[in-house]
């Protein structure tokens, strides 16, 4: 392990680029699924279906082809896009998708009782919705999210196919470099492993933080 030891700034540097992807990802792909969710239960037809069609298109395909398709395939019509925002654009797609059908989920599981009480109260539907509806539905949406965002994390490792050098990249490139594989495939696997157990970590502080209000 002398060799992993030797090069362990490289992969703590991997390491960070997996982070970094993981949040950014997250964090936009949170916002387009709350974006989503509510347009598939508060649209009107057409944008109903976009939405539909949308989770059902990025759910139905594999992420690896997705990243494919954002880094070459939107060269045939001239955008050529930098790997580390391809990895941002396809990700936050894909994870998007996701986030949607589990915050619509939590969003029908809030009694409809409490939007005819907001009504009546003089609120109006985005008021409701951003006051009363939304963060109700956000502390349900957290356990499957964060099973979700624990994914995404573990996913990051496919956006070495275009080059992105994260924690697995890094890897790769070193094993080119010193011809040895099972130090550095087990390096990469502990670090995954703390990473992931990190965030669970937080993700069930976060959960009994907010049990509190409830």
């Amino acid at each position: 392990m002398d060799v992993v030891v030797a090069n362990l700034p490289f992969l703590l540097k991997g390491a960070y680029y997996t982070l970094l992807i993981t949040i950014v990802s997250m964090f936009f792909g949170s916002i387009i699924g709350v974006i989503v969710a509510i347009a598939r239960l508060k649209g009107n037809r057409f944008i109903r279906w976009v939405a539909r069609a949308y989770v059902s298109i990025i759910r139905g395909t594999p992420t690896l082809v997705q990243i494919i398709i954002v880094y070459y395939g939107l060269v045939d019509y001239g955008i050529k896009l930098e790997p580390l925002v391809a990895a941002y654009i396809a990700l936050s797609i894909s994870i998007g998708a996701y986030l949607s059908e589990t915050l619509r989920g939590a969003l029908q599981s809030i009694p409809k009782g409490q939007m005819e009480a907001a009504y009546a109260s003089g609120m109006n539907p985005a008021q409701t919705m951003r006051r009363i509806i939304l963060p109700q539905a956000i502390r349900v949406a957290i356990p499957p999210a964060g099973n979700t965002f624990i994914g995404m994390l573990k996913e990051t490792s496919l956006v070495s196919v275009i080059t992105v050098t994260e924690l697995l990249r890094t890897s790769q490139l070193l094993i080119a470099q010193y011809y040895v594989y099972m130090p550095f495939y087990l390096a990469i696997a502990i670090m995954y492993w703390v990473m992931s157990t990190g965030f669970s970590f937080l993700l069930e502080r976060l959960e009994k933080r907010l049990s509190i209000y409830e």
